[in-house]
């Protein structure tokens, strides 16, 4: 199925606006029937919204434009990184992308704000919805797995910290191949920790980007647009678009 970009986007203005699962059509039942695993990046499962909750509470008034100053770099200096071949792991990037916000915000991050922030991706706990999807899918027959840039630590105290331990059949950072998605060479790691071909996996974006990076993989793709973004324009569009597990999860039956 053919879409022009004024349906496109028309499609998708009608999703965010219900909040009703949408299939763009590029996926058909035959697809889905493939699908043996699910492969998520971290943020459909884990909810960042308690850093950026904090950063407001020790930032009052500026928290936000603070939040998303530093979400923006953080994203820019892992791709800055891995062109430059000049790797370094998601913490510090994390880190000096928070230096980074607060000088142009001319804000005061003292050591101890600067530490507090940091350790709250250490805190992390999953989205409301995730713990029942999780199950519904592993009930189902289906493999799990997370593909994230985010660093082993950051990932594993996330999963202690919702009772997720056993429920992932492998759990991948990009850290061990020193690259960050939307590489391909991060997509793959997922098809060989899995031994699956790309067609037999789903992967769950929480970010446009991603969800477009997976898609020109090879991917079948669902992006989970719980911040209710705007598209990305990079020529890849995901099978599917909602803003929860549980339109996934309908996605993949076929909208039963």
């Amino acid at each position: 199925m053919s879409l022009n970009r004024r349906h496109f986007l028309n499609v998708v203005a009608a999703g965010a606006a219900t909040g009703m699962c949408v299939s763009l059509g590029l996926a058909n039942r035959s697809t889905r029937s493939r699908i043996k695993a699910f492969v998520f990046d971290a943020f459909p499962i884990f909810d960042p919204r308690p850093v950026f909750a904090l950063a407001e509470q020790l930032f009052p008034g500026q928290g936000t434009e603070l939040s998303n100053l530093w979400r923006t770099k953080q994203f820019e200096y892992q791709w800055l990184r891995a062109l430059a071949q000049q790797y370094v792991d998601f913490w510090r990037i994390t880190e000096e992308s928070l230096m980074f916000a607060a000088d142009s915000l001319h804000l005061n991050l003292t050591s101890d704000k600067r530490e507090k922030l940091m350790s709250a991706y250490l805190h992390l706990k999953t989205w409301p919805d995730v713990p029942l999807a999780l199950q519904r899918l592993r009930n189902a027959g289906g493999r799990l797995a997370i593909l994230s840039n985010a660093t082993p630590n950051i990932l594993e105290a996330g999963i202690k910290n919702s009772g997720l331990e056993n429920v992932f059949d492998h759990v991948i950072s990009t850290d061990k191949m020193k690259t960050y998605k939307p590489s391909p060479r991060a997509y793959k790691m997922a098809i060989d920790a899995m031994a699956l071909r790309k067609e037999e996996v789903m992967f769950v974006a929480f970010a446009g980007w991603d969800a477009a990076g997976a898609k020109s993989f090879g991917f079948p793709t669902f992006w989970v647009n719980r911040l209710k973004s705007p598209t990305e324009r990079l020529g890849f569009a995901p099978d599917g678009i909602g803003t929860s597990l549980d339109e996934l999860i309908a996605f993949t039956n076929g909208g039963r």
